[in-house]
């Protein structure tokens, strides 16, 4: 079979490097072909304060990550995305949709994107493991987010993933290194603000139950730092919480495509 195809759409700016680039490395890698698609098809760039100065060195990508998004921005693919709003343009081409996440406030853009909603509600109900076509769904941190913000066409106030299991960027993380870098980045890892919802809380509450969302391993478990994914038993639909679990996310995409599709 001809190699299944990936989509990633991304806000021109403020997206998460390694969130992006390290599931591209692995999906290229594993014979994948990957698109990125735009808001006007304008090339994107990730989030600089994740890779240059000191909060790229404390605080961001780790250097394989970094070589992975030096090696994607000069793709051809990075150089040229698809533009979403293209009447052209349709998700239900794509065996695997990757929504990263990222704190910048240019990563609203996606979040909020009505056209970016229409085609989820398309595209999720063909994840469904009976019933399905063998698509699988994929997200991290704030792109989960992108989701809870994609309403279920038949249950107000709840979103298309409200019946499965799935995490997101945590509360426990995200307030916590809001107030450690409070005083040198202001309130930048609060994507809307500091008086806003967390990404948990803005998920959790489109869920049809709020314990459907998984926080992953406590602070005192030894596996603070570890990946950690969950995939859903209904839906093909892989979720993880930050960019530690960017790869793990990408591989467990991958098998779940490898389940549905066979080899390629």
């Amino acid at each position: 079979m001809s190699a299944p195809r990936v989509l990633i759409p991304l806000s021109t700016t403020g997206h998460d490097p390694t969130e992006v680039a390290v599931p591209y490395a692995y999906f290229r890698a594993s014979g994948l072909k990957v698109d990125f698609a735009t808001p006007s098809g304008a090339p994107f760039v990730c989030d600089p304060r994740m890779l240059t100065g000191v909060t790229g060195a404390l605080l961001g990508a780790e250097a394989k990550a970094k070589k992975a998004y030096s090696d994607m921005i000069a793709s051809p693919e990075a150089k040229a995305p698809l533009n979403w709003s293209d009447p052209a343009f349709n998700m239900l081409d794509y065996d695997l949709v990757l929504l990263p996440g990222g704190h910048d406030k240019g990563v609203k853009v996606l979040i909020e994107s009505e056209e970016i909603h229409r085609g989820l509600a398309s595209f999720f109900p063909l994840t469904n493991r009976e019933g399905g076509s063998g698509k699988v769904l994929a997200a991290i941190c704030h792109g989960v987010q992108v989701l809870a913000f994609t309403p279920d066409p038949t249950v107000q106030g709840k979103s298309i993933i409200r019946s499965c299991n799935t995490t997101a960027l945590t509360a426990f993380m995200e307030r916590g290194i809001t107030t450690v870098t409070r005083p040198l980045l202001g309130d930048y890892y609060r994507t809307y603000g500091h008086d806003s919802p967390t990404v948990e809380a803005f998920v959790a509450r489109t869920l049809d139950d709020a314990g459907q969302f998984k926080t992953g391993p406590g602070f005192w478990s030894g596996r603070v730092g570890k990946p950690f994914v969950v995939v859903d038993e209904r839906y093909r639909y892989v979720s993880g919480r930050c960019p530690f679990d960017a790869e793990q996310v990408a591989k467990q995409a991958v098998a779940e495509l490898k389940a549905s599709k066979g080899e390629w």
